[in-house]
């Protein structure tokens, strides 16, 4: 008996060159080292993906105002000041909430020592110990939260050092971005599946931005709003951590509804923590669960699984810059590795195009209900004989009926 070999063979005889295994584990190596080098960058990365994703956003401005005639030079400079200034203006909206939020953090120092104490109790009570109950109360240190916001700004929007790379890599990209098409155009003679698949990769990350966006703002402002009338303090800067926390998917909705509980807590105890808990959730229930899968599904085309893995996995190389463009830089790596390449394109089902995935699983669901209802004897799944709902359309009138 013949025993199928999965060793190397010469080329052309139908078996693998390298074993399945060793194909795997030189992957994964090297899926590892990538990952462990680009963190070593991620201050200059970050930004540099960043700059990246915001000129693929405004590529379709400048390609407009080309067509309307204007230079080059100029659209090109329309839209590194356009992009620039909303940049500019998003960080300086932030420093003044942010300003408001330090100036108005003292004022609450009694309230938080008290619940850091009550939490204490509360812990120890239930066995935990001291020094685990002394890190948790020292947390409730009005000190303490001000370092934490303030390392979290800074490592997103450092003026001194990510804006700088930002303003600069926009402006050589916006300017090498003149030469894209035509570069595209010479590499469709040789490769087109890749041009195809950036040129797809751009009309995808450039949907999901906008859609994102958009759907951040209305967000970030409907619930700024609400802490507003609810009396809850610095609901600025919580608006604006709504909007930042919109770009995470899955989890950034729970890091933008703590903050806004803690200090609803302190002004209005128990009364207030549900209704800002109820007034997030309807606003999050109706942005980003109903209306943003509509638009940006088919861009997306990624499973739930891959995509909250795509948030951890981006987060801990790139920091909260890979966070929030997790879903970007895994279409470019889908892009890279399987779009371009039309011998894998099979996988994308496996990672969450189910376009056909659905009609085949509905024909799957239908076989299976036909079946039971051959082996039960003509009889739905709940014992009700088909034909008391399912009337013979095609069969002739009884007398006496009306045609």
């Amino acid at each position: 008996m013949a025993v199928e070999s999965d060793t190397t063979a010469p080329p052309g005889h139908g078996a693998r060159p390298f074993p399945r295994a060793t194909v795997i584990l030189v992957a994964f190596a090297a899926t590892l080292v990538s990952a462990l080098a680009l963190s070593q960058f991620r201050d200059i990365l970050g930004p540099v993906l960043l700059t990246l994703v915001l000129s693929i956003c405004a590529h379709p401005v400048r390609v407009r105002l080309e067509r309307r005639g204007v230079p080059h030079g100029i659209a090109t400079g329309s839209v590194i000041l356009v992009v620039f200034a909303l940049l500019a203006g998003f960080a300086y909206m932030l420093t003044i909430a942010f300003g408001q939020f330090a100036s108005m953090l003292p004022d609450y120092a009694d309230q938080l020592s008290a619940a850091g104490a009550t939490i204490a109790g509360w812990l120890q009570s239930i066995g935990f110990g001291a020094d685990q109950v002394q890190a948790v109360t020292s947390s409730f240190d009005p000190a303490t939260i001000l370092g934490f916001f303030t390392g979290l700004i800074g490592s997103v929007f450092s003026v001194t050092g990510a804006l700088v790379i930002v303003l600069t890599m926009l402006i050589v990209m916006s300017a090498d971005a003149t030469y894209i098409p035509t570069v595209l155009q010479q590499l469709s003679r040789t490769k087109p599946d890749v041009v195809t698949a950036l040129g797809g990769y751009a009309r995808n990350v450039r949907r999901y931005m906008v859609v994102t966006t958009m759907l951040g703002i209305a967000q970030g402002v409907l619930s700024g709003l609400a802490l507003v009338v609810m009396q809850v303090p610095a609901a600025l800067l919580w608006g604006l951590l709504v909007f930042l926390c919109s770009f995470i998917p899955n989890i950034g909705y729970f890091f933008a509804l703590v903050p806004p509980i803690v200090f609803g807590f302190l002004v209005g105890g128990w009364p207030l923590v549900i209704a800002v808990i109820v007034v997030y959730g309807v606003i999050n229930s109706i942005l980003q669960t109903v209306l943003q899968p509509r638009f940006v599904s088919s861009a997306v085309s990624l499973s739930q699984t891959l995509t909250f893995f795509s948030v951890l996995f981006w987060a801990s190389i790139l920091g909260s810059i890979g966070a929030i463009l997790a879903i970007p830089l895994t279409l470019l790596v889908r892009t890279i590795l399987i779009d371009a390449d039309p011998a894998a394109r099979l996988w994308r089902p496996a990672m969450g195009d189910i376009s056909e995935t659905r009609t085949l699983l509905k024909e799957n669901d239908a076989a299976a209900k036909a079946a039971r209802r051959a082996r039960s004897g003509g009889r739905d799944d709940d014992g009700t004989p088909l034909r008391a709902h399912e009337p013979d359309v095609d069969a002739p009138n009884e007398p006496g009926r009306d045609g």
